[in-house]
């Protein structure tokens, strides 16, 4: 199965999604806008209506779907309009992008359930999934290849320790 979300920054949810048992891929990319093949510079901009996202392929034999979108609404902020701590513009909103209507059912009952974990209203927005266009190769896997970087050891390792915690058995072992 693959699955399409957006939750702040997409090298959050790259880093987690790359260490959950029975996820194959996981790929950095744009959605939900109107500009076609846009650059990491045009969305950071703000004005091109994309997100940043990520599409997730596991298998549905190894980790369960309601397990993939759980962690999704454990992961960032689904309460914060437009925003996930200082990254701040509709290219970091929370959002779910669907291929049919199970998966939109899906998407309903994850966010259904997440609205018990958090005090604040969840605006995470579904949409039906348009084109989705791959970032840049240097935004795929960021967090292991740029284990030295602040924003990494900041803001994305105790998001890993979190998720982790909440969520042991579903995550591969060490090395």
């Amino acid at each position: 199965m693959k699955l399409t979300l957006a939750g702040g920054c997409f090298w959050c949810l790259d880093a987690i999604y790359r260490q959950v048992r029975g996820v194959k891929n996981v790929v950095s990319g744009y959605t939900g806008g109107d500009t076609p093949t846009p650059s990491y510079d045009q969305v950071s901009m703000g004005t091109t209506g994309h997100a940043e996202a990520v599409q997730i392929t596991f298998d549905e034999s190894i980790v369960p779907a309601d397990v993939i979108l759980d962690l999704f609404f454990l992961i960032h902020d689904p309460t914060t309009l437009n925003r996930q701590g200082n990254d701040v513009g509709t290219q970091y909103r929370s959002a779910m992008f669907y291929i049919d209507d199970k998966q939109k059912k899906l998407f309903e009952a994850a966010k259904e359930r997440a609205k018990n974990q958090w005090d604040d209203p969840v605006v995470t927005t579904l949409s039906a999934l348009g084109m989705f266009y791959p970032a840049e190769n240097y935004h795929q896997d960021y967090f292991n290849q740029n284990p030295g970087n602040g924003y990494c050891s900041v803001v994305i390792a105790p998001k890993i320790v979190k998720a982790r915690k909440a969520y042991k058995k579903w995550f591969q072992l060490e090395d």
